[in-house]
């Protein structure tokens, strides 16, 4: 049996299928009951997502809404825990509705059990919604 990737290798490949706007690939590296959670989501957002399932229906239609060029400033912190890293990026694109360019610097605090996502906290700019074509899956609007 293959040994499980390293979180920060785990999180790079992830990174990688989102480029290449495959998001059944990329919830395929989560774990059944992992959970993502987005602590600044403003009201009507989803704060917490439970499970593989819920990650997926959230991300679906990602890639219709914005067109992800690159993660450049990507910079993986290594924690105490062996399981955890801290990791510190930006998202750049274009938004696919109006063709305006996308930039969105997140921190994201990433926990990595056998291999497959279980705690995924995602520290994003709740402002950007405000740009028209920038609204993707989740939204209770």
């Amino acid at each position: 049996m293959p040994t499980p990737m390293a979180p920060s290798d785990l999180f790079r490949h992830g990174l990688r299928l989102l480029l290449d706007k495959d998001i059944d690939g990329w919830a395929g590296l989560w774990a059944d009951d992992g959970v993502m959670e987005f602590p600044f989501a403003p009201e009507g957002r989803p704060r917490r997502l439970e499970g593989r399932q819920a990650v997926a229906a959230y991300m679906r239609h990602y890639p219709d809404h914005i067109d992800l060029h690159d993660f450049p400033d990507l910079r993986i912190h290594e924690t105490t825990d062996a399981r955890t890293v801290v990791v510190e990026m930006r998202g750049v694109g274009r938004l696919v509705r109006t063709g305006a360019p996308f930039d969105m610097t997140y921190i994201a605090v990433v926990t990595v059990d056998d291999g497959r996502f279980t705690s995924y906290r995602d520290y994003w700019n709740p402002l950007a919604l405000l740009e028209p074509g920038a609204e993707f899956a989740g939204s209770a609007r």
